[in-house]
């Protein structure tokens, strides 16, 4: 029941929560000093065909009768049409979002793989030269800038080693799309290529997302599992002769990743983020690329959209975040 409590409680402040979302970025996107219409017309374009434009795409309008047609829109499912592209902006998301969502999900995971045990061993061992190693490693991952990175990565496997693609999703015109998932899509059709492809494509952006990700789980798991170790159920464990490793897997893990799944949450929402720059830098074509040209481009209404989607996406996200902490500690289901 509680925990049942907690998911329509977490729901209620969805509207709410993407409703300032909207607000923010509208304002934000009126106060840039550019006009979308003379983006759109060009610089030939005559004062009259620009007055045309604007009083066509209700631009002519004071903000507040803007922001009111833009939320009516919104909540009938309307985002508007792109400039960038001359298409509704929920189709050039839901074209685009699979192979994002692709993206920062294979990099998270592999965070997650890498973070967690190297947290373990790095508390485990504390004070020990591997110890000091992850955190050097830790620190490093969280100081280097993403895109510096995915640059250093392509430079290293792409263009030196030969054996990563530069940029680019897949070789080909890849699987037939079931999911929009390419790595999803090549297993069900048991096509091999495809799959070889698809990961081959995925590495390195993955990659570049993954180290910074991977640690700040370091760190967190490393934090939570020393709080954990030393606790007085661990040494009654202990003095009662259970195995080391039982002890670890059984009583310490449960408790010492509480706050590791915490931040995972937080973690997926700036994989979201880096993703903008990552995409740009590997030319991958999901939704991060979408914003950029949307911004270039001064397309207010795709801006917004792309906000709209992100900000549902990490609500979604991190209630999952919650719904897994409850099972974790039932005491935090309130």
């Amino acid at each position: 029941m509680r925990r049942l409590e907690m998911i329509v409680s977490r729901l209620a402040w969805f509207v709410p929560t993407l409703a300032g979302l909207v607000v923010i970025v509208f304002l934000i996107t009126n106060v840039i000093p550019t006009d979308p219409v003379r983006v759109l017309l060009g610089e030939n374009a005559t004062q009259a065909q620009i007055e045309a434009m604007r009083a066509k795409l209700g631009y002519d309008q004071p903000l507040t009768t803007q922001l009111v047609r833009h939320f009516g829109d919104v909540l009938s499912g309307n985002l508007g049409t792109s400039i960038y592209t001359q298409r509704p902006i929920s189709e050039d998301l839901a074209q685009r979002l699979p192979a994002t969502l692709e993206l920062t999900l294979v990099a998270i995971t592999l965070a997650i793989v890498l973070g967690i045990p190297l947290g373990v061993i790095s508390a485990l061992k504390r004070n020990s030269f591997w110890d000091h190693v992850v955190r050097v490693i830790s620190v490093s991952g969280l100081a280097i800038a993403a895109f510096w990175l995915a640059m250093l990565l392509q430079f290293l496997f792409s263009m030196k080693l030969r054996t990563a693609p530069l940029n680019g999703r897949i070789d080909g015109f890849g699987p037939e799309p079931a999911t929009g998932f390419m790595i999803i899509d090549s297993l069900l059709g048991w096509d091999m290529e495809s799959l070889n492809s698809a990961f081959s494509h995925i590495a390195l952006p993955a990659l570049t997302l993954a180290l910074p990700a991977a640690a700040t789980i370091v760190r967190f798991t490393r934090a939570g599992v020393l709080d954990v170790i030393n606790s007085n159920y661990v040494l009654y464990q202990r003095a009662m002769g259970m195995p080391p490793g039982l002890i670890v897997w059984k009583y310490v893990l449960r408790n010492a990743l509480i706050s590791t799944v915490t931040q995972i949450g937080l973690i997926f929402g700036v994989l979201v983020t880096n993703a903008v720059v990552v995409e740009t830098v590997f030319d991958w074509p999901g939704i991060g690329t979408f914003a950029v040209q949307s911004i270039l481009q001064s397309d207010h209404k795709a801006i917004i959209g792309f906000t709209i989607w992100i900000g549902a996406l990490i609500v979604i996200v991190n209630l999952l975040v919650d719904i897994v902490h409850s099972f974790i500690d039932p005491r935090g289901a309130r």
